[in-house]
């Protein structure tokens, strides 16, 4: 059954076909950003697709002076070396800035306007955008002046930040939008705005304890006629330990076995897996589902 509402379903066509073809997509997150290869650049995503990703993800954040860039704010220290935050500073000093790269040296590379990424994203790639609220609802009228990112991008916000869904509940162009969950209540509260272009949700389930920790709360998504997509990611292992999804991460499925996390991920039903390691993704993905 094809994912979201059939009034849209000439914008859902690239995503549902994507679902007709894998069974099961994999997200790369921020890219795949490994070497003097930095995340949230196009060489990143480049480099995501040719290791079999079906959607790459980027962050956006906004200069001082109104740009917005693909960078996830808050990570400067790791990525500049420094404390200031990116939304203080002004688009100029932003482009020139040199990123380290993953042994912590300068690389030439530089941080990247979102319009490079709708730029390079020219070919039928799926793309979330993640943290669009960051951006001070720039996203949306940037993304009005790309049609071919109509069908390509997948909007992504919590319903902490209320105001992106009713920016895109009132805007005329319907852009693909999941959103972030953390109960049933949530999805219900979502599915109330009636001209949202909703497509799939983001579970989160801290521990295995949690309500949308069940292949009932799964399959409750899905009789909505939605996806349901999950970040295999490992944030930290250090207590408090942050899993997203009850510990069934990328560092449990390469320490132990594939089917231990990414393999119980598909047994539950998800449909999108966001990771780290697409490559090791999709040969787990090959070896299951052929």
């Amino acid at each position: 059954m094809p994912f979201g509402q059939s009034r849209y379903a000439d914008i859902n066509a690239l995503l549902n076909q994507k679902f007709a073809e894998k069974q099961v997509l994999i997200c790369a997150h921020r890219g795949s950003w490994h070497g003097n290869v930095i995340q949230n650049t196009p060489l990143a995503y480049k480099a995501a697709l040719m290791q079999g990703a079906d959607i790459v993800e980027t962050d956006t954040t906004v200069s001082v002076d109104g740009e917005v860039f693909s960078i996830h704010d808050g990570v400067e220290p790791r990525l500049f070396g420094w404390n200031r935050n990116s939304r203080k500073l002004l688009a100029e000093q932003l482009r020139s800035l040199a990123p380290l790269n993953a042994l912590g040296e300068p690389s030439s590379h530089h941080v990247q306007p979102l319009e490079a990424v709708f730029d390079f994203l020219r070919h039928g790639e799926l793309l979330n955008i993640d943290r669009s609220w960051r951006a001070d609802g720039k996203v949306v009228p940037l993304l009005d002046r790309y049609p071919h990112m109509l069908k390509q991008a997948i909007l992504k916000a919590p319903l902490s930040e209320r105001w992106v869904l009713d920016q895109l509940d009132d805007h005329p162009v319907k852009y693909m939008f999941m959103p972030i969950c953390y109960s049933l209540k949530d999805v219900d509260e979502v599915l109330a705005y009636q001209n949202l272009n909703t497509v799939g949700v983001e579970l989160i389930a801290f521990t295995p304890e949690d309500e949308l920790f069940r292949e009932e709360a799964i399959q409750y998504i899905h009789s909505k006629g939605l996806f349901c997509w999950v970040n295999a990611l490992t944030l930290t292992d250090v207590q408090p330990y942050k899993a997203l999804y009850g510990g069934l991460d990328d560092d449990l499925s390469i320490s132990e076995t594939p089917a231990q996390g990414w393999g119980r991920l598909m047994d539950m039903g998800f449909d999108v897996i966001q990771t780290d390691w697409p490559a090791l993704v999709k040969n787990y993905r090959t070896e299951r589902l052929g």
